[in-house]
């Protein structure tokens, strides 16, 4: 990981934070009501969007501080959790399989573990 990429992972998180809550709140809304998933979807939406910002933010202070290396692994752990924890759940609200929602967990998990990380990396500043 390195700077860059966290800074281009943020804006991917970010766009298609953008793209998928607009055609969610307004192609899918009535579905997402009608399937009472509305929540779930502006949680995973919300989400995405809180660790797409984050991601941004340390990518900046990476290239700032590029003696920070560990703040990789918070990136990495922060991309895993969007997929797996945001992911499960996009998949749940269209595909109404709620076996996915055991899977969330470890996407929640994945993002705990970026900000302990986060902590570790920037300890020394």
């Amino acid at each position: 990981m390195t700077a860059r990429l966290l800074i281009q992972l943020a804006a991917v998180f970010g766009g298609l934070g953008v793209a998928i809550g607009a055609f969610g709140a307004h192609a899918l809304h009535d579905m997402l009501v009608k399937a009472g998933r509305f929540d779930t979807f502006e949680t995973a939406v919300r989400y995405q969007f809180y660790h797409a910002l984050a991601l941004l933010a340390i990518g900046v202070l990476w290239t700032v501080r590029p003696e920070l290396r560990a703040l990789g692994t918070t990136g990495w752990l922060w991309a895993g959790g969007i997929v797996v924890f945001c992911g499960s759940l996009y998949t749940l609200c269209f595909t109404g399989v709620t076996k996915l929602g055991a899977v969330a967990p470890i996407g929640g998990l994945l993002f705990l573990a970026g900000w302990v990380s986060l902590i570790l990396a920037v300890r020394e500043l």
